[in-house]
């Protein structure tokens, strides 16, 4: 019989064979535009830290000063005793960003959409996913029972077509009690009660850097009584007149019923969010499997995710977005065609072939540039690509570099020069 260890190495050979292998990276050095991987500096244009906020000297002595004061670790969940008052404080800054009621923060953005999606949604509801959404609501709709649609990226027609197709099975299904699961935490349907429609979307995809034509989106589960929810995590900081989002920048925010976001982005720290109205926050307490189930998150995290907040929410957090956009801007005008119709700190370049994407990131690595190939499962098959993150932290300098070296590369496409 072939030994557990033997089977593993035949997968993983199998993995390789593919191009599809991956390797964890020793990173000495904190997070910022120069990056120390296996003593080799790298400039670096895979973090998606917007805004410089990871190693800012606001959001370490926030976190120093709340493990002095909280120490290293919350000790329980925080249904037990674990809700330490780093965690309320950055929930109530949370609220007060969004213009929303409350707001609730988990250990992690795979944390939150797992929680959340399964809390709302029973065997007999339904969700509607954007095809090209991050793979943790994918796994949250899987986990959570409830029937599945997808709709092509963006594709207005298609969402409705599902849309309408969700509207006439709510409308001939027979409700039924439902049988209570394990521990009484996952949600039952009473007797007589109508199953419910859940549209879930990203405003700026993480892959592609592009945007959901949110207030259409609205506009369609509003006319078929669906709920919607909105995957903030690479727009929060970034957009609208108070930096909540896209969701603020298109006049929406009031028409969701479920924001989600992520601390670990562009506000530097770790962990994700929902906000939303009081009901919503109080129900996610009592029946997200992975906020009871889970000891709380460090507070240093919590308090530097609340520095961060109070940081984006400054004068001066709006010029840092002002340089991000700035560098997006040049590297935008350098390029022989716009990749997205609006400004986005993602620019994909699409390589198609796995091994040629690896060996891509490779050649810019011997220019001591680090540029990530992202492969499947991250992306489809047959779609990996270079994914180009830009930081506010980045010079014009370090914009010139990087066009300089993506130039050298024979792969089918070809930036202009200044």
């Amino acid at each position: 019989m072939r030994s557990f260890d033997a089977e593993l190495w035949q997968r993983l050979d199998a993995i390789c064979g593919q191009g599809l292998l991956r390797e964890l990276r020793r990173v000495d050095s904190p997070q910022g535009t120069r990056l120390r991987v296996g003593g080799q500096p790298l400039l670096t244009f895979a973090s998606n830290d917007y805004l410089g906020l990871a190693n800012d000297p606001v959001i370490r002595e926030a976190a120093i000063k709340a493990v002095e004061k909280f120490g290293a670790g919350a000790g329980a969940a925080r249904l037990i005793c674990g809700s330490l008052a780093p965690h309320h404080e950055l929930e109530e800054a949370l609220a007060r960003f969004k213009g929303v009621e409350a707001a609730l923060s988990f250990s992690s953005g795979y944390a939150t959409a797992v929680g959340t999606i399964g809390a709302l949604l029973a065997k007999d509801d339904i969700i509607i996913l954007d095809k090209l959404v991050h793979a943790c609501i994918v796994d949250a709709a899987r986990l959570s029972g409830a029937k599945i649609r997808v709709f092509a990226h963006n594709d207005l027609d298609d969402l409705e077509s599902k849309l309408k197709w969700a509207n006439g099975r709510v409308a001939l299904h027979e409700p039924q009690t439902s049988t209570p699961t394990i521990s009484g935490t996952r949600v039952t349907r009473p007797s007589g009660q109508k199953n419910n429609v859940l549209v879930v979307t990203e405003s700026i995809f993480s892959m592609d850097g592009d945007a959901a034509p949110l207030r259409e989106i609205v506009g369609l589960k509003e006319k078929y009584g669906a709920w919607l929810m909105v995957d903030e995590a690479h727009a929060t900081g970034l957009y609208g007149k108070h930096r909540r989002g896209l969701a603020e920048e298109l006049g929406v925010s009031d028409n969701i019923e479920i924001q989600m976001g992520t601390l670990g982005k562009a506000l530097g720290a770790s962990g994700g969010y929902i906000s939303g109205s009081r009901p919503l926050i109080d129900f996610l307490v009592n029946r997200a499997r992975s906020f009871i189930f889970s000891t709380a998150p460090v507070p240093a995290a919590a308090a530097a995710a609340r520095a961060a907040i109070e940081f984006v929410e400054s004068a001066q957090g709006e010029l840092r977005r002002q340089s991000l956009w700035a560098r997006v801007s040049e590297f935008q005008s350098h390029l022989t065609s716009r990749q997205s119709p609006i400004l986005s700190a993602i620019i994909p370049f699409i390589v198609g072939d796995e091994a040629r994407a690896v060996e891509a990131a490779a050649r810019l690595r011997d220019r001591n540039i680090f540029v990530p190939a992202v492969r499947y499962p991250t992306v489809a098959r047959g779609q990996a690509r270079l994914r180009v993150s830009i930081t506010a932290a980045h010079t014009p300098e370090d914009i010139t570099g990087l066009m300089r070296a993506l130039e050298t590369l024979d792969f089918g496409f070809k930036p202009s020069t200044p």
